[in-house]
C-alpha cells in the first residue's frame, strides 16, 4: 500500500516533534513507522490520509505494509544482493512463537505467505493442499490472520519434483504409482513435523539496487499437506523458511544457479524489526569465526573457547549451533553453570524464587518504578579470538499485575548448545558459506554502509514487541553497556503463566532432529 508521505516528510515531522519550539537538545532522531499511532494522529490532524485507508493493526496487510523496505545502493562494481519482492524487513509478531517472519511470494499468479525464518533447518515449506494445517482464518494466534494455501494445480508455473531428482532424499519411499517425491521433517518440539511432496515454482525476489529489478527464481520447496504439533497452534502457521546449508535450502539454490554469492545476512533490531539479504558477504570490519563443518549434515556450528561475564572470564571448549529458529539460548554444563552463576554474583537485585512455570532459572525482582537496571556485560569468545557480544541477555516477565521479574534468557540443556535469536539481537549476522565463516558486527538494522535508513522503528507498537504465548509476557530489554533500559510495561497483564511445557515447545520450535 503506497504511503501518502515521502520518507523525507516523515523525517521532518519527527525533527519538529523532537526539536519542539526550536531548541535542539541533542543530535538525534526517533524513527517511527509510517503506520504507527503517532504518525496516524499527526496525519489525521492535518486531514492527510493514505490511499485506500490505514491498514488495520495486527492483520497480514498491516505486516505486509510494514515490510516495505529500502532498496539500498549496491556497492560499485558488485553484483546487487537479493531480497524478497515483498520487502527485506523481518518482523517479530505477537503470539507467533518468538520468531522473526518475512513475507514471501511464490507461484503464478503469486500467493504471499508469512514465513518464519530458520537457520536451524533446510527446507522451505508452505501450507498446501492441506489435510492437516493451521486454520486459514483464525484468531487463535492472538490476531485475525488470514493465511494462504498453495496448490500446485492452481499455479501456472508449478511442477512436481519427481523421485529421480537429485533433491529427492526419500527416493526409497517412492513407488511406481507415486512418482512424486515425498518429504517429511520432524522437529525437536514434541510431535512437531511437516510432510507432503516437493514442488518447483517461482519465488519472487528483488535486486537491492536502484533498478529494483524483479528476479523470478525457480526453487524447490515443500507442499506441506500435513503439519503437526506447534505448527497448528503456536508458531509458523503460514510456513517455515529453512536457511540451512543443505543443497535444498533457498540460499543454496540461489547460489547454485548463479543468482547470488553463497552468503546471506540477517539483522534483528531491538524493537522486533530486522532485515534479510541474500548475497551479502559482510564487511571488512566485522568479527569472524569459522564453521565446524560436518560434511554429512552441514550446519552453522561454531566453537566457543571462552565466556566473559562482567569482571570475570573463563576458558571454555564447546561447540554451538547458530539458530534463528530457536527463540532463546540453550547451554549445557559446564558453560551454563559458569555463565549463570557469574551473572548471578554480579546482579544487584534480589533473586526470584525458582518457579516451574518459568523456563529460566535465574530471575530477579524489578522495582515497579525502576527505569534502569545494572547487569554485567556478557560475551562469548570464539575460535580465532573474536568476541561475540550479547546485548540482549535478559527477558522481562510479568508474573502478576504490576509485578515483574527479569530473567537471564538462557535455558539449561542436557546436551545441545544453541545460540538462539535473543543472543543475536543488535548485530548483523553474516552466514558466509563460501568462506565457511560466521561474521558479525554491532549494527543498526535500519541502515547499512551502502543504503539509506529504513524508516521503520515501531518502538511503541505492541504488535511488534517480542511475541509471547497467551498469559506470558516477556519483553527483551534494551541494553547499553552494563546499564539496561526497562521497557514500558503493557497496559494489562494476567497473573498466570502458561505451563512450562507449552513455553518450552515455543523455545525449541525449529531445530531439525539430526
Amino acid at each position: 500500500m503506497a504511503a501518502a508521505f515521502s520518507s523525507s516528510s516523515i523525517l521532518l515531522v519527527f525533527f519538529f516533534l523532537i526539536c519542539g519550539g526550536g531548541t535542539v537538545a541533542a543530535l538525534g532522531l526517533s524513527f517511527h513507522h509510517r503506520f504507527s499511532d503517532l504518525v496516524r494522529r499527526w496525519a489525521e490532524s492535518r486531514a492527510k490520509n493514505l490511499p485506500g485507508g490505514w491498514p488495520e493493526k495486527d492483520t497480514v496487510e498491516y505486516y505486509a505494509a510494514l515490510a516495505g523496505h529500502d532498496r539500498g545502493q549496491a556497492l560499485s562494481g558488485a553484483a546487487p544482493a537479493l531480497t524478497f519482492s515483498d520487502g527485506n524487513a523481518t518482523l517479530q509478531i505477537s503470539s507467533l512463537g518468538f520468531l522473526h517472519y518475512a513475507m514471501v511470494s511464490v507461484g503464478t499468479p503469486s500467493l504471499t505467505f508469512m514465513v518464519a525464518l530458520d537457520t536451524g533447518s533446510d527446507l522451505f515449506w508452505v501450507p498446501c493442499d492441506c489435510s492437516s494445517c493451521a486454520p486459514a482464518t483464525s484468531g487463535s494466534f492472538g490476531n485475525d490472520f488470514e493465511f494462504s494455501i498453495y496448490s500446485p494445480n492452481m499455479s501456472l508455473t508449478s511442477q512436481r519434483v519427481l523421485c529421480n531428482s537429485s533433491l529427492c532424499e526419500l527416493q526409497r519411499e517412492c513407488t511406481v504409482a507415486t512418482r512424486h517425491c515425498p518429504y517429511k521433517i520432524a522437529y525437536v518440539s514434541a510431535d512437531t513435523s511437516s510432510s507432503g511432496i516437493l514442488v518447483e515454482d517461482v519465488l519472487y525476489l528483488t535486486a537491492e539496487d536502484p533498478r529494483l529489478e524483479v528476479v523470478e527464481a525457480r526453487i524447490v520447496f515443500g507442499c506441506g499437506q500435513v503439519q503437526t504439533g506447534s505448527f497448528l497452534d503456536v508458531a509458523a502457521p503460514d510456513g517455515l523458511f529453512g536457511l540451512g546449508m543443505e543443497k535444498i535450502s533457498v540460499p543454496s539454490i540461489l547460489s547454485s544457479r548463479g543468482l547470488t554469492s553463497d552468503s546471506f545476512s540477517m539483522c534483528f533490531g531491538r524493537d522486533g524489526v530486522g532485515r534479510i539479504s541474500f548475497g551479502d558477504n559482510g564487511s571488512s570490519d566485522q568479527e569472524e569465526t569459522p564453521f565446524n563443518l560436518n560434511h554429512l549434515h552441514p550446519t552453522y556450528n561454531i566453537s566457543i573457547t571462552g565466556v566473559s561475564v562482567g569482571s570475570s572470564s573463563i576458558d571454555a571448549d564447546f561447540s554451538s549451533l547458530f539458530d534463528t529458529g530457536t527463540s532463546f539460548t540453550y547451554l549445557a554444563d559446564p558453560a551454563y553453570t559458569y555463565l549463570s552463576e557469574s551473572f548471578n554474583a554480579q546482579v544487584q537485585d534480589r533473586r526470584q524464587i525458582p518457579d516451574s512455570r518459568i523456563p529460566f532459572e535465574y530471575c530477579y525482582h524489578k522495582s515497579s518504578n525502576a527505569t534502569k537496571i545494572q547487569i554485567p556485560d556478557l560475551s562469548l569468545i570464539t575460535k580465532g579470538g573474536s568476541h561475540f557480544p550479547v546485548s540482549e541477555p535478559v527477558i522481562v516477565i510479568s508474573i502478576q499485575q504490576h509485578e515483574y521479574v527479569y530473567c537471564l534468557g538462557i535455558v539449561k540443556s542436557s546436551k545441545l548448545n544453541i545460540i538462539g535469536q535473543n543472543f543475536m539481537t543488535g548485530l548483523r549476522i553474516v552466514f558466509d558459506r563460501e568462506r565457511n565463516i560466521l561474521g558479525w558486527k554491532r549494527f543498526n538494522c535500519y541502515e547499512s554502509e551502502d543504503s539509506n535508513p529504513l524508516p521503520v522503528n515501531p518502538k511503541n507498537s505492541s504488535a511488534l514487541s517480542p511475541p509471547v504465548p497467551k498469559n506470558y509476557t516477556p519483553e527483551a530489554m534494551k541494553g547499553n553497556g552494563t546499564q539496561v533500559t526497562v521497557p514500558t510495561p503493557p497496559l494489562s497483564h494476567s497473573s498466570h503463566l502458561d505451563s512450562m511445557s507449552r513455553i518450552l515447545i515455543l523455545l525449541l520450535l525449529s531445530l531439525t532432529i539430526l
